[in-house]
């Protein structure tokens, strides 16, 4: 029996087994303050993004999707996964987020290349749902757009889902960017200037920081970049590169930063140019 009908098994005929299994699955320990993390991130799909690469439905088959993401889950030295809702509940039936850290991606509502996509509405977990999945921490992303007023009330949400993760000592985890339209697309600045003003607001969201993270991306003049916040951060992937060698340098520069407390991939060793998941996957953990 396949992934898919395994999982499609327990959905038709036992529903409540997802919430039980949940709560069931054995929790990874809080990491030590010197260690280095690495986690698989699979969030993309649920914003209509299936493009790895060149392949542009690259994510669309769930059957090869959970198979990527259980090889990546199950080499050594990958601490947990990032992801939605749906994949973080297919991945729990399958066993493979034991012991592992898991962070539930919060708003997906941005889909990409619609004409409301700075209005990211979080329609993924809110933070009383990760609670009651048993996870440790939210994931938001938030793109300010200067010229687009969408971008205020997706502020606004962020800074209350901080609050309501906050509130119940759970990692709330901000991925910042400064974005415009260019083309009729969302792209998002990765110059030193924007990603510091990026991380400066997105320190000071919500009533407390205490619980706050960084997801950044790996640019050029990092150790600046990140003199910019106190916060502790994760690097993540970003587009498929041909060039494995150039990722893995800049992710490498970034790990090197004290407050840089690991990586958090998805496509770049899910589908890495290589097709080889677990040699991309040793490759970066051999970067911690």
């Amino acid at each position: 029996m396949g992934l898919v009908d395994q999982v499609n098994q327990i959905r038709v005929e036992r529903p409540e087994w997802i919430r039980e299994r949940l709560l069931q699955r054995r929790r990874a320990t809080r990491p030590s303050g010197d260690q280095k993390l690495m986690i698989i991130a699979c969030d993309h799909p649920a914003r209509g993004v299936l493009v790895a690469g060149r392949d542009e439905t690259a994510m669309a088959d769930r059957e090869e999707l959970l198979g990527r993401c259980m090889e990546a889950l199950g080499c050594p030295g990958v601490h947990g996964f990032l992801g939605t809702a749906d994949m973080v509940e297919d991945l729990t039936l399958l066993g493979a987020l034991e012991g592992k850290l898991v962070y539930g991606s919060m708003n997906r509502g941005g889909l990409m290349g619609a004409k409301f996509e700075m209005d990211d509405r979080f329609t993924g977990y809110d933070a009383a749902a990760v609670k009651a999945a048993g996870l440790d921490g939210g994931k938001m992303l938030m793109r300010m757009n200067y010229a687009d007023p969408a971008t205020a009330d997706t502020i606004e949400a962020c800074a209350k889902a901080v609050d309501g993760l906050s509130d119940r000592e759970l990692r709330a985890i901000v991925e910042p960017f400064v974005s415009t339209w260019m083309a009729g697309r969302i792209c998002n600045d990765l110059t030193p200037y924007a990603v510091m003003r990026s991380i400066a607001i997105a320190s000071g969201l919500g009533r407390t920081s205490a619980y706050t993270w960084l997801k950044l991306p790996a640019i050029p003049e990092m150790e600046r970049v990140m003199a910019t916040t106190t916060l502790p951060a994760l690097i993540l992937g970003g587009e498929v590169k041909k060039d494995k060698d150039e990722s893995l340098a800049l992710w490498q520069k970034a790990l090197a930063i004290p407050t840089v407390r690991g990586l958090v991939i998805g496509r770049s060793l899910l589908f890495p140019p290589s097709g080889n998941v677990a040699a991309a996957v040793d490759e970066a953990v051999g970067l911690l």
